[in-house]
């Protein structure tokens, strides 16, 4: 059977994105990343517009808004990253 593997795929790729996309709907949200075969998504706020407090209750009304509002088998785990750097050289 000819692309019967494609069509598999194609709803795997589509299961990603869309999970990756309703990431990217919540504000403060720079970018999100699913990994671990779907299993896992990793997300990156805006440190100047997401503090500790709110980063806690962004991550939980992600992985809330994932359950709400998609299919999927098994659970996600939801990683959310907030990050500052700084660099400065002495000579």
């Amino acid at each position: 059977r000819p692309g019967a593997n494609k069509d598999n795929l194609d709803n795997f790729l589509k299961r990603l994105e869309e999970v990756e996309n309703l990431c990217k709907s919540f504000e403060g949200v720079k970018a999100s990343y699913a990994i671990q075969a779907g299993r896992e998504v990793r997300i990156f706020v805006d440190p100047d517009k997401v503090d500790d407090l709110q980063a806690i209750k962004l991550s939980h009304d992600i992985a809330k808004a994932i359950e709400n509002d998609l299919k999927y088998p098994g659970q996600i785990k939801v990683d959310l990253i907030r990050e500052r750097r700084e660099e400065a050289f002495a000579e």
